[in-house]
């Protein structure tokens, strides 16, 4: 975790949602929902399997980042989703 301003913290977050994907489908969804919650996004490997993905900005706006793309889209379907925290070395 990294210390924000006032009371936000402040994380890096690498997901893999794994399941029934439609690349471009997952990947504009996931784009919007992390405009939507003012996160910083980057996208790594996908495939109709899984999607990898690396966000960053408010810890409880992660949060509902994942909620939201756990659901997906409507024509893709999430069986899983991997989360592994990234720490920084200022953090350290």
């Amino acid at each position: 975790m990294i210390t924000g301003q006032g009371d936000v913290a402040l994380a890096e977050v690498a997901f893999v949602f794994s399941g029934d994907l439609k690349q471009a489908s997952f990947r504009q969804f996931a784009q919007h929902r992390a405009e939507r919650l003012a996160l910083g996004i980057d996208f790594g490997a996908a495939s109709e399997r899984f999607f990898d993905v690396t966000v960053a900005g408010d810890e409880a706006l992660i949060d509902m980042f994942e909620m939201a793309c756990s659901l997906g889209p409507y024509d893709c379907i999430i069986h899983d989703v991997t989360r592994r925290d990234i720490v920084s070395p200022a953090s350290n």
